[in-house]
C-alpha cells in the first residue's frame, strides 16, 4: 500500500532508497478516473524496479492542461486510489504543468511514460539519463483511457440507461 508524500518528504525517502541501492521508478499523470489501462501501466512500471513513485498532477495543474471540466476526481481522492494499489509505493503531488521540478529533485533511476510519448518529448529525460538512469516507454492497453470512460458515461446518461437501472436505496453505490 502506497503512501502520499510531500515533495520534501519524497526527497528524503529517495536519499534513503539510494543508500539502500533500490531502483526507483518514476512516472506521472493525472490518473483522474482509474481504469484497467492505468492498472496495467502502473504494474508494468513497478516491474522495472524496486520502488514506484507516482507524480500526480494537482487539480489546478489538470485544469490548466485539460480544461475547466477536469479533474473529475479531486487531489486527495485520486491520491487515495493510487495509494491503495499494490504496485504504487509513493505518490507525490506536483503543481506545475510538468513534473520537471519533482524529477530534478528525485532523480529516479528509471523514468517511465506511455508509448504514446515520443522519447524526445518525455519531460525529465535528459536529467535522468545524465545521472545514469534510463527512460522506458510502456505500451498502453488498447481502448482504455479516461476520455473513453467519460464519453461512455455521458452517452449512457443521455440515453437514460443509467437512470433506468437505479433502484431505491441503491443510489451512489
Amino acid at each position: 500500500m502506497g503512501r502520499l508524500l510531500s515533495m520534501s518528504a519524497a526527497v528524503k525517502v529517495r536519499r534513503r532508497l539510494r543508500r539502500e541501492k533500490k531502483v526507483v521508478v518514476f512516472t506521472n499523470g493525472t490518473f483522474d478516473i482509474l481504469h484497467r489501462g492505468h492498472v496495467d501501466y502502473l504494474r508494468a512500471a513497478r516491474a522495472m524496479g524496486d520502488i514506484l513513485v507516482v507524480g500526480l498532477n494537482s487539480d489546478a495543474s489538470i485544469r490548466r492542461i485539460k480544461g475547466n471540466g477536469r479533474p473529475i476526481n479531486r487531489n486527495m481522492d485520486r491520491a487515495a486510489v493510487l495509494c491503495a494499489l499494490a504496485s504504487v509505493d509513493y505518490v507525490c503531488f506536483f503543481s506545475g504543468n510538468t513534473p520537471l521540478r519533482l524529477i530534478e529533485r528525485l532523480i529516479p533511476d528509471v523514468l517511465v511514460k506511455g508509448a504514446d510519448w515520443e522519447v524526445g518529448a518525455i519531460v525529465g529525460r535528459e536529467i535522468v539519463e545524465r545521472h545514469g538512469g534510463r527512460v522506458e516507454r510502456i505500451r498502453l492497453t488498447a481502448g482504455r483511457s479516461t476520455t473513453t470512460v467519460i464519453e461512455r458515461v455521458l452517452r449512457q446518461c443521455r440515453g437514460g440507461s443509467l437512470k433506468a437501472k437505479q433502484q431505491p436505496g441503491n443510489r451512489g453505490k
